[in-house]
This record gives C-alpha cells, structure tokens and sequence, in this order.
C-alpha cells in the first residue's frame, strides 16, 4: 500500500514545507520610501528614509551613498536614527553634473552591522541648476564604499514594489507551472485514445485537463489578487492577462464540449481532437504573443523574471518544491476524477 502511496505523502509534505517555511521566513532589510525624492545640482538636502525589516536605531555604525555611477557616489554627512524604521540623512549634491543629462538618477545604498548592505534604485532624482559648469568626476568620491557587511540567515530578497507579496511566488508562479505539465498529461492521454480507442485513456485525458484548468482559474485569481497589490488593480488590459484569459476560455470550452454530447465515442473522439489543438493554440498565446509586445507582467515585453532578486537562491528552495508538490497533488485529484469516472461508466452500463 506505502509504495503506491508514497509520492501523494510526498506531494503533501513538500507543500507543508512549502506552507510554512515559504510563510514564515521574514524578508531581507529594505527601503521603503526616500522624501524628497528630488533635489538639484549643489543643494544640501535631508532625506527622511523609511526602512522595512531594519534595525537603524540598534545599529552603531551607519553608512550610506547616492551611488551616480560604478565609479562615482557620495557618502552621507550625517545620519540621525528615530525608530528601527526611521532614518534621516544628510547629503550635499555636487554642482556639476554628467554632461547632456538635465535629469539622472541617484542610487541609494545604506549599510550597517545588523541589516547588511541594501540599495533602492533611482532613490533621488538629480535636476541641473545651470548649464555653465561642466562635469567634474572629482566632486563625484566613492566615499569608501568597501567592506559591505553581510546580514547571516535566510531571508527572502526584499523588492520595493512587492514587499511580503513575494511570497506569492510560490502559489501564484507555481500554479501555472504545474498547470502546464498536466496539461502536458492530458494532451498524452488523449493522443493514446486516438491510437487505442481505450476510453480508459479518454477518463485519463479529462481528468488531467481538469485538475489543470482548476490550477489555471487558481492562477489567475492569485495573480488578480497580485495585480490589486502591486498595480492597484485586479485587471489590466495587459496583453499577458488577455491572452492567459483567452487561453483559459478555450479550454472551459473543452469542458462545455465534453457535457453537451452524451455518445461516449464521439464525445472522446472530439474532446481529444479538441485537447491537441487547445494546447497548440495555447503555446502562441501565453508564450509568444506576448513576448511581442509591451507588457506589465515579468518575463514579457522586455519585462525580466526568474532572475536575480526576483527568484534568488532562498525563494528557489521553496518554488522549485512548490511545483512539485502541486504537480503530484494534481496527479492525485486526476487519479480520483478518473476513478469516479470509471465507477460512473460501470453503474451506466449495469444500470442499461
């Protein structure tokens, strides 16, 4: 009984592991907002620095940078720490500013014993104030920006436009993943039951596709609830979601195809057809199209993901294990949709 079971243990396991661990490792030191956000070439301005998961007021050596380039930063006058959260700087803009740039942007770094280092991208934009004085790197010093400390433990990277929904990666992500490997499933079985005729393979195919469409309204309901968090919205007019929605309907009409003709034959026989070129159709839809063009969601229109902090090697411990567990738990739900099948087909057949 163990050796057929084991796999189904297995899948509930590693999405308990999932569960807990992917729910409870906090997020990494981060910024979550810098005002002024804007300043000009010689001004000396104060920055109110609102952090997340840091320790500024525990911390005994401060240090921080608006980074211009790889070569060139500014280091901080003075830092005054209010809270755990709460930090104020002092920083002192050079006059001179990169030649032909009317605007460019300042990178923030900050660094201490308890948090590590940590950066947020284009913290302060830098206007020009006079035309007259070109650009002098000398102004520009690193300002020492060396001997980083490294925060010990694992943390799940901390993005500015995320924060804790991060952790969505592991469900939303994953759900489309292990989406496309049973549907991969039901494309097999139905080809088995064109070459065969077995209507065993036809219970097989359905019941894969099934649990697959459940796995993709999933999807689309975490990713809505995703969207709302980080576009202010449930729904875009994105060219990803269209064409995830698109793909998503031709396949509830496979289910519509399925309940509307009661001769098995030609049910099996045209749902399976059918299966082959919904997944044929889906491919241009979720891969390519949008790849083409513009588009909110990562990993399109020049959108990256699955890269550097957006699935670093902390988040790959439980994202890797979440589509896993979710695939064998899938198997699981389409071994029993086809076990109710069969027994449905038995008492059909007795019952004539």
């Amino acid at each position: 009984m163990l050796k057929g079971w084991w796999w189904k243990f297995g899948g509930a396991f590693i999405f308990l592991y999932v569960l807990i661990g992917g729910m409870t490792i906090p997020l990494r030191p981060g910024i979550t907002s810098v005002q002024p956000s804007n300043a000009k070439t010689g001004e000396n301005i104060l920055l109110d620095i609102t952090g997340y998961n840091t320790h500024f007021d525990q911390a005994k050596n401060i240090r921080a940078w608006l980074k211009l380039d790889s070569t060139h930063a500014i280091n901080a006058l003075k830092t005054n720490a209010e809270g755990p959260n709460h930090l104020q700087m002092e920083f002192q803009i050079p006059e001179t500013a990169p030649d032909g740039n009317e605007v460019y942007p300042l990178h923030l770094i900050i660094d201490n014993e308890i948090d590590g280092a940590f950066i947020l991208p284009n913290a302060v934009f830098v206007s020009r104030s006079t035309d007259s004085l070109m650009f002098n790197p000398n102004e520009w010093t690193n300002g020492k920006m060396d001997k980083f400390h490294n925060y010990t433990g694992i943390q799940f990277p901390y993005r500015n436009i995320l924060n804790e929904t991060i952790r969505n990666t592991f469900f939303h992500v994953a759900l489309w993943f292990a989406m496309f490997i049973l549907l991969l499933y039901g494309v097999y079985y139905s080809i088995r039951y064109l070459r065969s005729g077995n209507f065993d393979n036809d219970r097989l195919a359905s019941s894969y596709t099934i649990v697959a469409i459940l796995y993709g309204s999933l999807g689309i309901l975490t990713g809505s609830v995703w969207a709302k968090f980080t576009w202010n919205t449930f729904w875009t007019n994105d060219v990803k979601l269209n064409m995830t929605a698109i793909a998503l309907l031709i396949y509830f009409a496979y289910l519509i195809l399925r309940g509307i003709q009661y001769d098995q034959d030609k049910r099996a026989r045209l749902a399976a057809i059918y299966n082959i070129f919904a997944f044929i159709a889906l491919i241009p839809l979720v891969f390519v199209i949008p790849r083409l063009q513009d588009s909110l969601h990562p990993g399109n229109g020049g959108n990256p993901a699955l890269g550097g902090e957006d699935l670093d090697n902390t988040l790959r411990m439980f994202f890797y294990p979440s589509i896993i567990a979710l695939f064998l738990i899938g198997k699981w739900m389409a071994e029993i949709l086809t076990r109710y099948e069969r027994l449905k087909d038995q008492y059909f057949i007795k019952s004539k």
